[in-house]
């Protein structure tokens, strides 16, 4: 019996000291592996001596959560394009207010290089933004609210959006002065077409009555009621020709026929086209142009019709006696042409506005007229990649500028 327990105790012994070796082998083991992680993170052998199961586990598993951060990472960077390449301005605000996040939109909207740090308040800079931000904070529900900037000429609309994870909000900014001043254009065409038509057809109606109400008869009124209506009828079919000629413009149906053209014949031949129509008004009509001047590539009737569009103009507000010049001259890489005249000149708070559809300063209303040519001759020119403007002092003349590229 003493034999057989000291046999099983050696035994139990000799397993113990095997396990105690096992453990502290793979202790030794796993100490190197850890401090090999440590030393070199970038690495994880997947073949260590004695760990070969669980180093090639933690390498998959290390494997698996690059791919996620890479996957991630691009993520990031598709969203973080998309925010930069924004035009509504993004702004994302922690619970005190402070602006985490800011998009170049967002420091362009708010005048803000660098709005990082800075409170909602400080960026924002409007009470009634201010408050829907507020309010959003308070409810954790989705605030808008839009205002009007005078001192920027702006119109802006803000949603401020809670941030469920982080308490925080994200604010969207748009600006919607492009879509204002489209809805402004919008009306005032409307409007304007409403304006002009109600004379003419004002005027058909009344001459139209009196006709039928015994005047056809008259062998005097009946044949001069009949010519204003052939006059009205030609004033209607040429405004519906100016706006379909303009919208067709506009949505670049009409394709330019560019050719090279001799900056002088083209002023000469609209100075002739016009001559008769200068004489009856008691006014001369003159060209200035050096010969030499580079020759430009453009659509010679188009141009043309420019042209005759601003001396009609300058026919119409100058009175007898005056003299209409017309200008040509190299610029900077361009010709430069005018149509100069000492008319009554046009009031300096409807300068910018006169290349407008359908717009008339109150004095040249008198003088009949669309209110398209402009608008019309603008297009054409800007169709050729070029410009045009008006110079004028009221009571002293107007000049009406526009320039073409040499080809």
């Amino acid at each position: 019996m003493n034999i057989a327990l000291w046999i099983g105790l050696v035994v139990f012994m000799l397993i113990a000291a095997w396990f105690a070796w096992r453990y502290f082998d793979l202790k030794k083991h796993l100490n190197q592996y850890a401090h090999l992680i440590h030393e070199q993170p970038e690495t994880f052998p997947a073949d260590v001596e004695e760990l070969e199961d669980l180093s090639s586990a933690i390498a998959s598993l290390r494997t698996s959560l690059n791919l996620q951060l890479s996957a991630l990472n691009s993520e990031n960077a598709r969203l973080a394009t998309v925010l930069e390449q924004l035009t509504d301005g993004v702004l994302i605000a922690d619970a005190n207010g402070q602006v985490q996040y800011a998009n170049p939109a967002a420091c362009r909207l708010f005048e803000n290089a660098n709005p990082i740090g800075d409170s909602i308040a400080e960026v924002v800079r409007n009470h009634q933004l201010i408050e829907a931000w507020r309010r959003c904070q308070q409810t954790r529900k989705t605030q808008s609210e839009s205002v009007e900037l005078p001192a920027r000429h702006q119109f802006l609309q803000l949603f401020a959006i809670p941030d469920t994870h982080a308490g925080g909000s994200l604010l969207l900014v748009q600006d919607l002065t492009r879509v204002r001043k489209l809805e402004t254009v919008r009306r005032d065409f409307i409007s304007n077409v409403s304006h002009e038509l109600r004379t003419p057809l004002a005027s058909l109606r009344a001459l139209t009555e009196t006709l039928q109400n015994g005047a056809l008869a008259d062998p005097e009124v009946g044949p001069r009621f009949l010519g204003r209506i052939a006059t009205e009828v030609d004033a209607l079919t040429q405004m519906a020709q100016e706006l379909l000629d303009l919208s067709r413009i506009e949505s670049g149906q009409v394709e330019l026929v560019l050719a090279p053209l001799v900056p002088r014949s083209l002023l000469t031949s609209a100075a002739d086209r016009m001559k008769m129509h200068a004489e009856r008004a008691g006014l001369k009509l003159t060209v200035t142009c050096p010969e030499d001047l580079p020759m430009v590539r453009a659509d010679r009737s188009r141009l043309e019709q420019v042209l005759v569009n601003l001396i009609h103009n300058s026919v119409k507000f100058t009175k007898a006696g005056g003299e209409i010049v017309l200008l040509g001259e190299a610029v900077d890489g361009s010709v430069r042409f005018a149509v100069k005249d000492p008319g009554i000149g046009i009031p300096a708070d409807d300068l910018p506005r006169i290349f407008e559809r359908f717009y008339k300063s109150d004095r040249s209303r008198a003088g009949g007229g669309t209110g398209l040519g402009l608008s019309i001759a603008r297009h054409i020119v800007e169709a050729h990649r070029g410009r045009i403007w008006a110079e004028s002092t009221e009571g002293r003349g107007s000049t009406f500028f526009f320039t073409i590229p040499f080809s």
